[in-house]
């Protein structure tokens, strides 16, 4: 999967010159939790989290009066405040490289960077939602966790070859690499999967789960 696939085009950015105050009503109104800052030709100077404003701002414990707090935010510009040292992604890299920087870095995004420009943002949760896609999860099907004892070329071909005999379609594969040896997960349908344990038990493979969805 690419970076490109998943994130967020053309995201909302700002000026380094746009208040906090403005900055926190952006991100309330759209339900946005960072913002890029950029400049006039989209040049990626920063970037803002709603917890970045929290952290650098007078808490409710300081003697600030609501009115001078507001005050205080809406005559300060979110350069002041923003992190400068950000890290980016390009469009085309793979969206492993974006799950392994995220929490490398311990951050929950990514501006997706082209040629200096900002063209999107890729969040944790995009990440989420890529692999939830990947694994399946979502598939109306019979989900099959088969063991395998002992990793050899040709088991997926096999696995793939005892579905295809009993006219069954296999929608997703994964393969994991467990303590208990690889177990290769299968979401089916067909008209024969109250089959497909039994006929794979007598190909030699032992199915640990069956979860109907």
């Amino acid at each position: 999967m690419y970076i490109k696939d998943q994130m967020t085009r053309n995201p909302y950015c700002i000026s380094p010159k746009t208040t906090i105050s403005k900055a926190l009503e952006i991100m309330s109104v759209n339900s946005f939790h960072r913002l890029p800052v950029v400049d006039s030709d989209y040049n990626l100077l920063g970037l803002i989290t709603a917890g970045m404003i929290s952290d650098k701002t007078p808490s409710k414990a300081t003697s600030l009066s609501i009115y001078e707090l507001n005050y205080l935010l809406s005559r300060t510009s979110v350069e002041e405040i923003m992190e400068k040292d950000v890290k980016t992604i390009n469009p085309d890299a793979l969206l492993e490289e974006a799950a392994s920087k995220m929490r490398l870095y311990d951050i929950s995004c990514l501006p997706v960077v082209e040629n200096d420009k900002v063209v999107g943002i890729i969040t944790h949760n995009d990440i989420f939602k890529a692999f939830i896609d990947l694994l399946g999860y979502n598939l109306v099907g019979t989900r099959y966790v088969i063991n395998v004892p002992e990793d050899h070329p040709g088991i997926l071909k096999d696995i793939a070859a005892c579905f295809e005999d009993l006219k069954i379609n296999i929608n997703n594969l994964a393969v994991y690499n467990t303590v208990r040896g690889i177990e290769v997960v299968v979401i089916a349908t067909g008209p024969n999967n109250n089959m497909a344990k039994g006929y794979l038990e007598e190909k030699g493979y032992n199915v640990t789960d069956i979860h109907e969805r």
